[in-house]
């Protein structure tokens, strides 16, 4: 099923339904600032399961999530750093995931069991308003088949899937180019696991005053 977005009254209607599709352990297919991702319920093992399965992901790859609200953050990590504090007041909403210690909130199929949680606030409207629909985080990987490009249109997840995804969103063409930049706050010195949106540059310049 695609939902197609060219009104406020199409995106409510979206939301409702990527709610109760979300809330039923299903999967729903969403533009992000970059490319489509792949939501489930994060409190939902098994559609965790169902979405390792869809996108043929081994299981020690863990997964991110996207929060509705920056003020859940502290909901499902186990502390907040200072350095974390300076990132998020200068790269959220937007391009920067954060892995931090998971709190006991978060499935250890999330972490593959590495006790690390990625967390980003997604500036995309789309991508926000999903996590809001059901009050709490969902997840935001990439909607591909592992190891193949991700999707930047609707069509193209739907190639990649076809039915086995309960719901897709077009919102039209996402921008592609860099995912997320992920960081690594739980290591001293931080480590970048990936560079995207947001430069190392940046990042340094933001914690240089610590």
């Amino acid at each position: 099923m695609i939902y197609h977005i060219n009104s406020r009254e199409s995106f409510k209607i979206a939301m409702d339904e990527s709610s109760r599709v979300l809330l039923s352990g299903g999967v729903v297919a969403f533009p992000t600032e970059s490319f489509y991702g792949l939501a489930v319920d994060i409190s939902n093992d098994k559609a965790i399961e169902k979405l390792y399965s869809l996108k043929q992901r081994e299981r020690n790859n863990p997964i991110l999530i996207l929060l509705p609200e920056k003020e859940e953050l502290k909901r499902y990590v186990a502390d907040i750093p200072e350095q974390a504090v300076k990132l998020i007041d200068a790269f959220w909403p937007g391009g920067l995931t954060l892995v931090l210690k998971a709190s006991s909130a978060i499935s250890p199929l999330l972490t593959a069991d590495s006790s690390k949680i990625g967390v980003r606030l997604s500036s995309h409207p789309v991508a926000i308003a999903l996590a809001r629909s059901i009050g709490r985080p969902v997840t935001g990987t990439s909607s591909n088949i592992s190891g193949r490009p991700p999707c930047i249109k609707a069509d193209e997840v739907y190639d990649s899937f076809g039915n086995s995804i309960d719901l897709i969103i077009d919102d039209g063409p996402t921008a592609g180019g860099k995912g997320s930049t992920i960081l690594d706050l739980t290591v001293d010195p931080c480590v970048v696991i990936r560079e995207g949106m947001v430069s190392m540059e940046d990042i340094q310049r933001t914690l240089s005053n610590l």
